[in-house]
């Protein structure tokens, strides 16, 4: 074993040059380095049965609205308000989708929506506190870094104003959307109208700094190159250094179809790659996610093996990146099913990644 090897399996900090070099080693060799990592990261979190634990979140994306004045080139799901299949969803639609999730057992929604220029600061606190008031148990996941700059530029608030506000009125926590690649080159080819780098980082950082926890992602495989995917994971180590607010990290692969950015659609042993790189680089971010809604059930299951403890969501309802033309769909047994077939036990959790079922059952208790 070379020196090199050593220190990523001894879980030491590999530099942004070193990360370079190892992106180019042969796909297995990198998968078990990133398992290595994956281990020191996680432990062998054994049910007692010789079983590692490969966790999942039973959620709902829900967008609440379409209209978005951002026009990104990898979209495929935004309309302008002249559009004929516009909308914006009311809280009775709306809470017949949480209705739907909870009868399933599912503890959290996705929220997010376009850049609607017209939706003011009193119709997302409503909302807010409406489902706070009426779905407690219900974590709301919601409003990407580039929302909340968009909301600070139209409510003319402070971004610390508004995402303390969103946070009183409900908001639980943040995902990750927009980050795209966190470098402004390729955010100005790719979008350039939607936040810059410093910008995204700004966001959670300051959640952060108010006890909020906030996923961290990466959409790649468009115009950037492989040095500024690294950039990009080293900007978010950089942030959890400061700030340990991010839970978790995932990534995937840009989805070509019907967009206006066109690109040759990346295939699955380059996102294992990515994935298997993002676990080895990032040593400070203690979750990965595997990405079946983009790659597919069984590269799902594979990604396991590249550094992913985690299988993500179920999903209910996925329109974003399905309006791109994936559209991968697991029931709850299915996702269960093959995390077992993948050699693992599966457990439900929590945003924080607690778990919260039975590990007998697979109940939520």
């Amino acid at each position: 074993m070379s020196g090199f090897e050593a220190k990523i399996l001894g879980g030491e900090r590999i530099t942004s040059e070193e990360a370079a070099e190892i992106y180019r080693w042969p796909l297995a060799k990198l998968g078990e380095a990133a398992n290595a990592r994956r281990n020191l990261a996680k432990g062998k979190d054994y049910d007692g049965k010789g079983k590692e634990v490969v966790t999942y979140m039973v959620d709902r994306n829900i967008n609440y609205t379409n209209v978005c004045d951002v026009y990104c080139k990898f979209c495929a799901f935004y309309r302008t308000e002249k559009d004929a299949d516009h909308y914006v969803l009311s809280q009775e639609q709306i809470d017949r989708k949480i209705d739907e999730l909870v009868a399933v057992g599912g503890n959290q929604i996705l929220l997010q929506g376009g850049h609607h220029p017209k939706l003011g600061l009193e119709w997302y606190l409503d909302l807010l506190r409406h489902l706070r008031r009426k779905y407690p148990q219900v974590n709301v996941h919601g409003f990407s870094p580039p929302e909340f700059n968009h909301f600070a530029e139209v409510f003319g608030m402070s971004l610390e104003k508004v995402i303390e506000k969103f946070r009183e009125a409900g908001l639980g926590s943040i995902p990750g959307g927009g980050a795209e690649i966190l470098v402004d080159r390729v955010r100005q080819k790719i979008a350039p109208r939607k936040c810059g780098t410093d910008a995204w980082l700004k966001v959670m950082e300051i959640a952060h700094g108010m006890g909020m926890r906030s996923s961290a992602t990466m959409m790649f495989g468009h115009v950037e190159t492989p040095e500024e995917r690294i950039e990009h994971l080293g900007r978010l180590r950089d942030l959890q250094d400061r700030t340990g607010g991010f839970t978790a990290f995932i990534c995937w692969t840009f989805q070509p179809e019907h967009t206006v950015l066109k690109a040759e659609k990346t295939g699955s042993h380059e996102y294992l790659r990515m994935q298997a790189l993002s676990r080895i680089f990032l040593d400070n971010i203690p979750n990965v996610q595997s990405s079946w809604v983009t790659q597919g059930p069984a590269m799902g299951q594979v990604a396991l093996q590249f550094g992913a403890n985690d299988f993500g969501s179920l999903m209910m309802e996925e329109n974003v990146v399905s309006s791109a033309g994936t559209s991968f769909r697991l029931s709850l047994e299915e996702m269960r099913r093959l995390i077992v077939q993948a050699g693992y036990e599966p457990r439900q959790r929590n945003n924080d990644y607690q778990l919260v079922d039975s590990p007998a059952t697979g109940l939520v208790a």
